[in-house]
């Protein structure tokens, strides 16, 4: 993650190169807690770490995996995160919340106590919401002026409840495990929001198992596994489906991680 401690003037140099480069010191002065410099910590040393990284695919609507989900020691979700009323088939535990200030905003979520909110990097909007919310400000320009974060994380939650990615690590994931031919529009394409928390839980888990991912047969199932009614796989031009969905078949048949599957919903 980025934080307090990883500015210096020669990485401000080198983050110019990254957008935005201007509020960044601003932002990172605040993430000055012990514990933003990581996502979690091991309770001994050689602890083995399990951890479950739920998406929304329509695959777990009737599943029955929430017990087996919330027995991971975290658990991660991302954009929608619906729980309620799907406990049975998502579980109830959310350790780690993953998204853009876009996905956050238009998609349902409500402030939840000792979850960490993971803001990942698209452009500045990530870094004034993320200044906003540890502030129990209001948003004072750009793109989201006027907005009061709080209604999304509660007034002033603990600075260790946030976590923001280092631009480097996004660069890296999407160069070494999801390089697209969309990388020659690189203005327009990032890896969707639930890949990225994959991949971060494939660097810092020793076990992970994911849900509600693209599997073969997914047309078999809804979009999302909240939706009222059965709905087509929604593409987007900036996310490249393909390269995601075959590098966790490809991890999954190298038994890196697990990746949960069924047969056609009946």
């Amino acid at each position: 993650p980025q934080w307090a401690g990883s500015f210096s003037h020669s990485e401000w140099g080198r983050l110019e190169t990254y957008m935005p480069p201007y509020i960044v010191r601003s932002t990172l002065a605040l993430l000055n807690d012990s514990s933003s410099s990581r996502l979690f910590e091991r309770r001994w040393p050689d602890q083995c770490v399990r951890c479950a990284v739920v998406g929304n695919g329509g695959i777990l609507r009737g599943s029955k995996q929430g017990s087996a989900i919330d027995s991971h020691h975290f658990v991660f979700r991302v954009n929608g995160a619906i729980t309620k009323h799907f406990e049975e088939d998502v579980g109830t535990k959310t350790s780690f919340y993953g998204f853009t200030t876009n996905t956050m905003k238009t998609l349902t979520i409500s402030y939840l106590q000792r979850v960490r909110y993971i803001f990942i990097l698209s452009n500045d909007r990530d870094y004034v919401m993320m200044s906003a919310a540890i502030q129990g400000l209001n948003v004072i320009s750009g793109h989201d002026k006027g907005d009061w974060p709080s209604r999304y994380f509660g007034f002033k939650p603990p600075v260790k409840h946030f976590k923001m990615f280092h631009p480097d690590f996004i660069t890296y994931v999407t160069q070494r495990f999801l390089k697209s031919p969309l990388l020659k529009y690189s203005q327009l394409y990032m890896p969707s929001t639930g890949d990225l928390m994959l991949l971060t839980a494939l660097h810092m888990c020793d076990q992970v198992s994911a849900y509600g991912f693209i599997t073969k047969n997914f047309a078999d199932f809804s979009d999302h596994y909240y939706d009222a009614v059965k709905l087509p796989l929604r593409c987007y031009a900036n996310h490249d489906t393909q390269v995601e969905s075959w590098l966790w078949e490809v991890l999954h048949a190298q038994k890196v991680m697990s990746l949960y599957k069924r047969t056609k919903e009946k």
